[in-house]
């Protein structure tokens, strides 16, 4: 991979992690319009830029809510930050869902990776769901807290957007909305789930280079620490960042169906060029 598909990649991750567009989905059609994978082809070994790529978007959500992790990690060690300890448990429920999710169904995931057509239908599906804000009249008076019910709906959420095509974010922050949730605080509330789905991602990854490497630790971080696989972790960091901000703003003040069109666009595109192409 040169230098400059990996700042595309890194371009296109940082972007679609944090926006409601499908990081996973547009990966997936990057690589294959660079030449990186082939349709009907093998999966590329590429599981150490992964690895870079996650780092990169880790970084993003470390930056951004700083002051609210701190608060979070402060509130194990004192006693009367009581509201910050039961989010850490509503972050705790809300993961559990897509851990299930992955364990049983792990192989039709990695499958829809290799289908460039799926993954271009499913980011239809997203621009579907963006809409649903819109036609729930209910939301236009959303004031409660992050609670048990809407961590296990934005959890299920997460689950069902390990399919690429399907995004994290907007699937997630629906949900949320859809229970009547404070926008910022369901915004807020997914972004800091993506720390452990991404961290497990990050893990995943890493367990699969040790096994590659047959647990050599010099050269699974050789392989990791390629100059290229770096300038696309930190183009990853570096527009994550700048989305997260789009994003908060965006749900704050409830223009979520503006990505909805380019999901519809991006989609219907990526049907028409891949169903031609094979």
């Amino acid at each position: 991979m040169t230098t400059v598909d990996a700042i595309i990649v890194g371009v296109v991750q940082g972007l679609a992690e944090f926006l409601p567009i499908s990081s996973s989905g547009h990966i997936v059609l990057t690589q294959f319009l660079l030449g990186i994978k082939e349709q009907g082809g093998p999966a590329p070994d590429n599981i150490a830029f992964e690895v870079m790529l996650h780092m990169g978007t880790l970084v993003s959500v470390l930056i951004f809510f700083r002051g609210r992790l701190f608060a979070l990690t402060r509130s194990l060690f004192t006693k009367d930050m009581r509201q910050e300890r039961g989010m850490i448990l509503w972050l705790a429920i809300a993961s559990v869902p897509a851990v299930i999710a992955y364990l049983l169904f792990k192989e039709h995931f990695e499958a829809a990776y290799n289908n460039p057509v799926l993954v271009s239908a499913l980011l239809i599906l997203t621009g579907i769901v963006l809409f649903i804000p819109s036609w729930l009249k209910k939301l236009k008076n959303c004031d409660k807290e992050i609670g048990f019910t809407t961590a296990l709906v934005m959890g299920c959420a997460q689950a069902f957007a390990i399919l690429p095509g399907i995004s994290r974010s907007g699937s997630t922050i629906v949900g949320g909305l859809a229970r009547g949730g404070k926008p910022e605080k369901v915004a807020e509330f997914s972004f800091l789930m993506s720390l452990p789905a991404i961290g497990g991602g990050f893990l995943f990854s890493v367990k699969d280079i040790m096994e590659k490497s047959q647990g050599s630790v010099n050269e699974a971080l050789g392989e990791c620490l390629q100059t290229s696989y770096l300038v696309g972790a930190a183009a990853a960091a570096v527009v994550g960042l700048l989305a997260i901000y789009l994003v908060m703003g965006a749900v704050k003040r409830g223009k979520l169906t503006y990505f909805s069109y380019y999901c519809f666009l991006a989609g219907i595109s990526g049907i028409v060029y891949f169903s031609l192409a094979s």
